[in-house]
């Protein structure tokens, strides 16, 4: 409890100044698509909070000495881990948005609904919410998985990308056209996985630039008083 209430204490000083603050990336695609691989590069060096439970999965599964493939003889282990890792990723993104800090869902998007909801408390709370959908043939899903060092079976596979396909068009409708971006992601020629990184980093920067809304400037404006009335306190 000591460590969680010293992080938030120290989320909600950063958020005031964090260069991301009030930004929201939603990464959509699903396994094989390469968002990990988008991430790393176009949003390197921004300091944006990754929330992404397969991440602290691996962790978990690498920790317990469990195979990173997934294999069904594992299966009851790994659901525990995977249940823990959920909990842990659900807290961590609590503490950061009670800072308002800049934040990269990392994630397929097959479940609308989470997503969704997700984006509705954000823009309530004032974030401005984008979506970067990380497109892929499911032929290049595929033999991208089969090269992974933690793939999934071929079938889950399948059922991801199908699901994302078919979610494509509502989330374009929730976040609105401006706010909605598909990167075609399936090259692998560098010259185009190039023009690819480059395009998903002039999207990024352009949102990180963009303006606070009505919401977001009064949250600043009320933690800079605050901040303010405690540096005069500490100084008398």
């Amino acid at each position: 409890m000591k460590i969680f209430k010293s992080l938030k204490e120290e989320y909600l000083q950063e958020g005031v100044y964090d260069p991301g603050i009030f930004k929201a990336f939603f990464l959509a695609g699903g396994p094989g698509s390469g968002k990990s691989f988008v991430t790393k590069s176009a949003f390197a060096g921004l300091g944006l909070k990754v929330v992404n439970s397969d991440d602290i999965l691996t962790k978990y599964l690498e920790k317990e000495g469990l195979s990173l493939k997934m294999p069904e003889s594992e299966k009851i282990k790994r659901d525990e881990l995977r249940q823990k890792a959920k909990i842990t990723t659900g807290a961590r993104m609590d503490l950061y948005v009670q800072g308002r800090l800049g934040l990269i869902m990392d994630g397929t998007a097959r479940d609308y609904n989470k997503i969704s909801g997700q984006q509705r408390l954000f823009k309530l709370l004032g974030y401005h919410t984008i979506m970067l959908f990380v497109n892929t043939s499911l032929e290049v899903a595929l033999e991208r998985n089969e090269k992974r060092a933690r793939s999934v079976p071929e079938n889950i596979v399948r059922t991801s990308w199908a699901t994302t396909q078919n979610n494509m068009g509502r989330y374009q409708k929730l976040f609105q056209p401006a706010n909605f971006y598909t990167i075609d992601n399936s090259s692998s020629e560098k010259e185009l996985v190039t023009t690819t990184l480059n395009r998903c980093a002039s999207i990024v920067r352009r949102t990180m630039n963009s303006p606070h809304n009505f919401i977001a400037k009064q949250w600043i404006e009320r933690q800079l008083r605050i901040k303010k009335r405690t540096w005069n306190f500490t100084d008398n």
